[in-house]
């Protein structure tokens, strides 16, 4: 398993084991050569030194005694690092004048004021009662955008995407903000980040070895990390304080999951319910070790040992993963080591806490709701979901649509749609990039509209103008106008 490394090139850690907090747990040997887990605190002292002397011939790598909760938190301390929006209004001007932001003015405001809906011409528009931009979100990228004005004379880089659309990255990189992304092989070169520069941190968040290695160079960092994300780190880190290993629901190579399992101590990443069956199956009545291990090369802690790391288990969630697969597999968890262990030590065995993020679940529920009239005259006859191909709350939305049967184009801006020739390129839920021919049909339709979590509103007016005009080539635009839709407000919290 590869190591992140506090380098100048650090290594995304998906199969990186970090030492959080006071994770006492490690392989001993019974008399039958079969590996089991010490009591806790008989072990704790026994494998400091053990657990040390392996991290001292790993260079790079946190010791064991590092607290990733205790780090991050000194961050504060530093004079170096900002987490919260000053709501500086002309940075919020810009975010309106670029279409990084809610729409107050456009068609999607208006369709707000008119109960979601617009008739223009042959085609009405249903838009979803939840969709685009999360609190999240737009909080990451309004502090990107105060960055750029609070340090004028400094050179500013970002250590990944801000968020997952290609709109809103693009516009940073004309404000001259370096995009520091990860090779193929998962390496970030940081040689470019020189002391005294600002770094921004997005939205899904960092590593912790990313984060040290910054705070290590004297950097100012700007940490935009949704709350909704480190409520997710807290709970990895308290199962790994307790003796348990993470189940993290999510993709192992997802920017976020790379983060939060940087977070914890031992973990397995699931990416769905099959996978979840496999390991409960193991649980319950063993298997083949070595397959399991080819199996989840990629998404489990270094030294990873399902003959011992699964006695203790805790639950946990990419946020953006369906709600209802989390649940499920939260479920299944539970079960397993209620079957295995009985109710008395349930309790001891098994963790979970709800770390589902509430934006994703609204939107979700939005289309389950835009696409539960079907075979009614209140159906809808396609969906047009907009949102970055990299999306993962994207995917699932245009995947409930796919799921009812129901004609669905995932774009990831209007660029997508050829005007002249009716014909969209799109993306399938898991992953097939496909080109329709005539996806507009003649005469009157209802379409169903949604985005992910990541998509500001403009990018969703700019793709209504084109179906627009595809339907009547004498289409002028929408008309911008003042309206009462005004940008949430929310409270900080973490």
């Amino acid at each position: 398993m590869q190591q992140a490394a506090c380098s100048s090139v650090a290594r995304a850690p998906a199969g990186c084991a970090s030492s959080s907090g006071a994770s006492a747990r490690r392989h001993g040997a019974a008399a039958g050569g079969r590996p089991q887990r010490r009591p806790l605190r008989v072990a704790a002292a026994a494998e400091a030194k053990e657990v040390l002397e392996r991290a001292a011939d790993r260079s790079g790598v946190q010791p064991a005694d590092f607290d990733a909760r205790a780090f991050r938190r000194s961050l504060n301390s530093t004079g170096r690092y900002t987490r919260k929006p000053s709501n500086d209004p002309e940075s919020l001007q810009l975010m309106e004048e670029h279409g990084v932001g809610y729409s107050t003015t456009g068609l999607v405001a208006q369709m707000r004021e008119q109960d979601f809906t617009w008739k223009q011409g042959d085609v009405t528009v249903k838009l979803a009662e939840a969709y685009g931009f999360c609190w999240g979100v737009e909080r990451a990228v309004q502090m990107a955008y105060e960055a750029r004005k609070a340090y004028p004379g400094k050179r500013l880089h970002i250590t990944n995407e801000i968020i997952h659309n290609p709109g809103v990255n693009q516009r940073l990189k004309e404000m001259d903000v370096n995009f520091i992304e990860a090779s193929e092989e998962g390496d970030k070169d940081f040689s470019a980040v020189k002391e005294g520069e600002v770094v921004i941190l997005p939205a899904f968040g960092a590593s912790v070895q990313e984060m040290k290695l910054l705070s290590d160079r004297k950097v100012q960092i700007v940490d935009t990390t949704c709350p909704w994300v480190s409520k997710v780190w807290n709970a990895v880190d308290n199962q790994s304080r307790k003796g348990h290993t993470s189940i993290i629901h999510g993709k192992w190579a997802h920017e976020e999951t790379i983060a939060t399992a940087s977070f914890a101590g031992t973990y397995l990443i699931v990416k769905d319910l099959k996978e979840a069956h496999y390991v409960c199956d193991y649980i319950l009545q063993g298997g083949n070790r070595e397959e399991f291990l080819a199996k989840f090369q990629n998404a489990m802690s270094e030294g990873f040992d399902p003959e011992v790391d699964l006695d203790r288990i805790g639950m946990a969630n990419q946020t953006t993963m369906l709600k209802g697969e989390t649940e499920a597999i939260g479920k299944l968890l539970e079960r397993t080591m209620l079957q295995k262990y009985g109710p008395a030590e349930l309790s001891q065995r098994f963790m979970v806490m709800d770390t589902i993020c509430d934006a994703t679940q609204y939107r979700q529920d939005a289309v389950y709701k835009l696409t539960g009239a079907q075979n009614t005259p209140e159906g809808i006859d396609m969906m047009i979901v907009v949102g970055g191909f990299n999306s993962s709350n994207t995917s699932h939305l245009q995947e409930i649509g796919e799921m009812k049967d129901i004609p669905s184009f995932w774009v990831d801006s209007a660029a997508r749609i050829d005007v002249d020739a009716n014909k969209v390129t799109h993306k399938l839920a898991h992953g097939e990039l496909v080109e329709t021919a005539s996806w507009l049909p003649e005469g009157p339709i209802t379409i169903g509209v949604t985005s992910g979590a990541s998509t500001p509103d403009k990018a969703v007016e700019d793709v209504l103008d084109r179906v627009f005009r595809i339907k009547d080539p004498a289409f002028a635009g929408i008309a911008p106008r003042k309206t009462s839709v005004t940008k949430e407000a929310h409270e900080e919290e973490e």
